[in-house]
């Protein structure tokens, strides 16, 4: 699993162009979205990409994503429970 939230962190340096963020300056715990990483509604349509591309998982209901989305942590259980 850290494994995977490592990844994960990478892939959204990468994938969102962070260039003032280092992946291991990322908390697992923390805000991706407000507060925590600032990004927004555009960055969320990025990261659903990413993760469709590099897991091949789909987020199946529009209202599970605020929750998928909201924490590495978060995204890393929702990949590890419905990775292909």
């Amino acid at each position: 699993m850290d494994a995977l939230k490592q990844q994960l962190k990478e892939l959204l340096v990468e994938h969102l162009n962070l260039k003032d963020v280092k992946p291991e300056a990322i908390a697992d715990d923390q805000p991706i979205f407000g507060e925590g990483l600032g990004l927004d509604s555009i960055d969320a349509l990025e990261i659903i990409v990413m993760l469709q591309q590099h897991f091949g998982i789909r987020l199946t209901k529009a209202d599970n994503g605020p929750q998928v989305l909201a924490t590495v942590n978060s995204m890393a259980d929702y990949i590890t429970t419905h990775r292909k």
